[in-house]
């Protein structure tokens, strides 16, 4: 059973940083693809960000330029670099991986509040 921890939520001020983590454990099988998606507060659950084995990222519109989103592969952790964040940006985020054969997982989610 593969499973997921994430860290580095909290509450930060407009224009702020925040780093989050998620590092997946428990398979040894490869991990395919990794991404965080949020949902805020009355919203439906949004794609952030993803990266593909290769590295290959693609982002929401709306964090273009302000997030980045990284992966360690030796540890199995995808990262979540965010800067200049906005109050929008208030969410719960959650943390997906693919494993390959296994499918797809999710993370238990940690709240960003972008407040101040």
């Amino acid at each position: 059973q593969v499973q997921l921890v994430e860290s580095g939520g909290g509450l930060v001020q407009p224009g702020g940083s925040l780093r989050l983590s998620c590092a997946a454990s428990g398979s040894r099988f490869s991990i395919y693809a990794m991404a965080w998606h949020r949902r805020a507060p009355g919203k439906e659950r949004e794609l952030v960000a993803h990266i593909g084995s290769s590295g290959s990222t693609n982002y929401a519109d709306s964090v273009k330029g302000r997030f980045t989103i990284s992966r360690d592969n030796a540890k199995n952790t995808v990262y979540l670099d965010m800067n200049n964040l906005k109050s929008e940006d208030t969410a719960v985020y959650y943390c997906y991986v693919y494993v390959n054969l296994l499918g797809a997982y999710w993370g238990q989610g940690t709240q960003v509040t972008v407040s101040s």
